[in-house]
């Protein structure tokens, strides 16, 4: 075991303690380096390696095991680039299944919908197991999905694999926060956090459009191999480096059930979903949005997706020093800007210069969404951190897959167009009713 991880798996917590941190959800190589040393610079001033007790209760480690947190964002990237693959490679698993575009795109919506249940149920479920041993199970359930998926012959196969992978993400996210916490002291949390979150932006900048060039080249069932490689590499990592975890804090459906209670919970996981719901009933179907509203072939749809994702990896970069200053203007900001992009690439009649602009306007939009988001419900409920990260995944999940469905008819019933259109009056409508709440900081 490496140095800086010695000692990590003694440590305890007494009961009733919370993390007071940034729940973030929504990429792990050389760049999550380059992120620490960024976030260092512009998010909030050094502290002091030894400081084990921050000043909202939270309790870490003295040194930060920066090694085990790459862990954990190679694990999101493994996982991210799972769940998102259908989207990009939307047209030829429906071509090759013998099924519609739209139903091809509830394959999204089964893993949400799985991964919303299993959030809130899984650590639950399992109290007393440690966490390192919890996380390397979810990530072989992840590699089995991917490995199933390839091999599917027909779609209700394939439909049972995405189940799999639904248990494995949304149990991964639920366990994120308090998992990280015991990795860092809690002066770097929120930067830790960030370095997890890079897994879903380099997930989106690089392995997303290059899952779509290859599909193109090689097969979508060749991209699911793929995919089950980069899984087993993350699984083998975390095995290395992470250390033993035990569980912390209270029990999860006590605590979990309170937290319902709050009426600002309920409304701002409202607003998550029309944000998130927002995003997700466009991105589904973004290959069609893509050749029939944007003009764009099969082959340049993985530029788009380039440029989405190198927009929203600098929306995660900016979102954490803006919602830190001035917390109602990050949850409003991110959410109109992706609602206006979402509208501008519905309207913009095939220009490509204007349909690279919402592309980019979008990623940035998205991109700052669930570092922002997480940041302001950590600060409306900082004694149940757990419960909030749980209930604040399982809204994300939620409107993943109603954001699929809703897509799905739409873009069977009207036009991809008119899906671009909701979602994006959706995402802005979001952003606005949390800008009206008030936290408690």
């Amino acid at each position: 075991m490496p140095d800086d991880l010695h000692g990590y798996g003694d440590e305890r917590r007494a009961d009733g303690e919370r993390f007071d941190v940034a729940f973030l959800m929504t990429s792990t190589d050389t760049s999550s380096t380059a992120a620490i040393r960024a976030t260092d610079a512009i998010a909030s001033p050094p502290s002091s390696a030894a400081e084990s007790t921050g000043p909202t209760g939270l309790v870490g480690p003295a040194r930060a095991s920066w090694t085990a947190v790459v862990s954990l964002a190679l694990g999101v990237f493994a996982l991210v680039m799972a769940e998102f693959l259908p989207a990009s490679l939307l047209t030829r698993v429906a071509g090759n299944l013998g099924v519609s575009e739209g139903v091809a795109g509830q394959s999204v919506s089964v893993t949400a919908i799985v991964a919303a249940v299993a959030g809130l149920t899984v650590p639950a479920l399992l109290p007393r197991l440690d966490r390192r041993r919890l996380l390397l199970a979810l990530g072989v359930l992840a590699v089995l999905s991917d490995l199933l998926v390839a091999l599917a012959p027909n779609y209700p196969v394939l439909l049972l694999a995405r189940v799999l992978l639904g248990v494995a993400l949304g149990a991964f996210w639920a366990l994120a926060i308090s998992v990280t916490a015991h990795l860092v002291p809690p002066s770097r949390l929120g930067r830790a956090m960030t370095v997890v979150q890079i897994g879903v932006s380099l997930a989106t900048v690089a392995a997303i459009p290059l899952g779509t060039w290859l599909g193109e080249i090689w097969g979508w069932r060749s991209v699911f191999l793929l995919a089950a490689g980069v899984g087993i590499v993350a699984l083998v990592f975390q095995w290395t480096v992470l250390p033993g975890i035990r569980p912390s804090g209270v029990p999860g459906l006590r605590s979990l059930f309170a937290t319902v209670r709050s009426r600002l919970i309920l409304v701002a996981l409202l607003a998550t979903a029309l944000v998130a719901g927002g995003h997700f009933a466009a991105f589904t179907y973004i290959r069609p949005a893509a050749t029939e509203v944007g003009g764009f072939d099969a082959a340049h749809l993985a530029l788009l997706l380039l440029v989405y994702g190198l927009a929203a990896f600098a929306g995660n970069l900016l979102a954490g020093p803006l919602v830190d200053k001035r917390a109602r203007a990050a949850v409003l900001v991110f959410p109109v800007l992706l609602g206006a992009a979402l509208l501008l690439f519905a309207f913009s009649n095939g220009v490509p210069a204007l349909v690279l602009a919402a592309t980019a306007l979008w990623g940035l939009g998205f991109g700052g969404v669930p570092t922002s988001l997480m940041t302001w419900m950590a600060r409306a409920e900082p004694t149940r951190l757990e419960s909030v990260g749980g209930l604040q995944a399982a809204a994300f999940q939620v409107a993943i897959a109603t954001g699929a469905v809703v897509g799905g008819v739409l873009v069977d019933a009207v036009s991809v167009q008119a899906t671009l259109v909701a979602g994006g009056l959706a995402a802005a409508a979001g952003g606005l009713l949390l800008a009206s709440l008030r936290t408690r900081r």
